[in-house]
């Protein structure tokens, strides 16, 4: 009997640090024959070429160059094209039973609608989540009908999954497969992480990660600024910043924390790419998540860590009593980092779970992944649901 072939996709660093486990999980079952693409920003030299990451940890079968050079929508579009085609020849030579999506990013969206005019079996991980700031939250609602596997991070999530007609039997609450890093990985030691980054910590420090909104009209420059402005006014607090993805304006983000950190070069510093272990390391040792990436709300309270959310980009994903959300206006972040330090807040820290802790979500997914009948699973029945009158 032949093995079944999964072939997972992986566009940015972020992500494939969440899959991590996913993909080793699926290499180690003796059932099942790994095959993994590395495409979107890890073909970049401008993200720091992180497919060279993944090499460390498994074999790349195939590299897809998407020819990430410009950041405007004509670009993007452009990029999601040369994406589509070529991962619909990678698909035709690897040929495999079931491709594996994580998320809601451009390159994810060619990724599968290459799968799906190929006639192969889409898994889904994350479908379900609102990020009504965004467009991330119309392609993963896309992907999502474009999938027959789904495997979200809550009941809730599960329950809008179905309201978008897929049918209950093929939809499993996992949890948030992030966790499972904070789980296994052995962190790094305040001291070794200070050496790794080659940066020393104050007394009070900050991961700043802030991405452009993508639904609202030349807003980076002016929300980022408020923000710079906000921490500027901060004492005693150095500043990690960590760099934006391949987003519509992210070159503006990026190019004003490398103006901020030369400026202000002994209280800050910035980062293409952390890396999920010292990230997840620098978590131990901040006081919060700040800007508007979905760590602040997946990941940040499983270390009992507030996070400050600015802006919409992250509105209608369900968040942790250690979320502040806050406009993205110089003074109502700073009552939020006047909340933050307070000791009512850090008192309520230390009752805070995680609504995204599904245990060892790898194992769960590989179970499906491993046993689900694919045959006639490409056509769907719209799942209605019946409404009481």
């Amino acid at each position: 009997m032949s093995k079944r072939k999964i072939c997972i996709v992986t566009g940015s660093r972020a992500e494939y640090g969440l899959l991590y486990w996913l993909i080793k999980e699926v290499k180690t079952d003796p059932d099942l024959e790994l095959q993994l693409i590395a495409t979107g920003m890890h073909l970049s030299s401008k993200f720091g070429l992180t497919y060279k990451v993944i090499e460390k940890d498994f074999n790349i079968d195939k590299k897809i160059d998407m020819h990430l050079s410009s950041d405007t929508s004509i670009g993007i579009s452009k990029s999601m094209g040369i994406a589509q085609t070529s991962l619909s020849e990678a698909y035709n030579q690897l040929n495999p039973d079931i491709i594996v999506v994580l998320g809601d990013r451009y390159e994810i969206f060619s990724a599968a609608s290459a799968a799906m005019i190929a006639k192969i079996p889409i898994a889904h991980i994350h479908g379900g989540e609102i990020t009504e700031g965004s467009w991330d939250d119309s392609i993963r609602h896309c992907i999502s009908k474009m999938s027959h596997l789904h495997f979200v991070a809550t009941e809730e999530y599960k329950n809008r999954v179905i309201q978008l007609g897929e049918d209950p039997i093929r939809v499993f609450n996992t949890g948030g497969v992030g966790i499972e890093n904070i789980k296994k990985l052995k962190l790094l030691s305040k001291n070794e992480f200070e050496k790794s980054i080659n940066f020393k910590l104050n007394k009070k420090n900050l991961l700043i990660t802030f991405h452009p909104v993508t639904l609202e009209k030349n807003t980076s420059r002016e929300q980022f600024q408020e923000l710079l402005n906000a921490i500027n006014e901060l004492e005693d607090t150095n500043i990690i910043f960590t760099k934006t993805n391949s987003d519509l304006n992210g070159k503006i983000v990026n190019q004003m924390i490398d103006q901020y950190t030369s400026e202000y070069p002994k209280k800050s510093i910035g980062f293409t790419s952390l890396g999920q272990l010292k990230y997840l390391s620098a978590l131990q040792y901040v006081d919060a998540v700040v800007g508007n990436s979905s760590s602040g709300l997946l990941e940040a309270p499983s270390f009992k860590l507030g996070a400050i959310n600015i802006g919409d980009r992250q509105k209608g994903r369900i968040r942790a009593k250690s979320v502040i959300d806050c406009l993205p206006d110089k003074k109502d972040i700073q009552k939020s980092f006047e909340r933050l330090y307070s000791k009512d807040f850090q008192e309520l820290l230390n009752t805070v779970s995680n609504p995204y802790d599904g245990g060892l979500s790898s194992k769960k997914i590989v179970r499906v992944l491993k046993n689900f009948k694919l045959q006639d699973i490409l056509k769907k029945n719209f799942y209605t649901i019946k409404f009481q009158s």
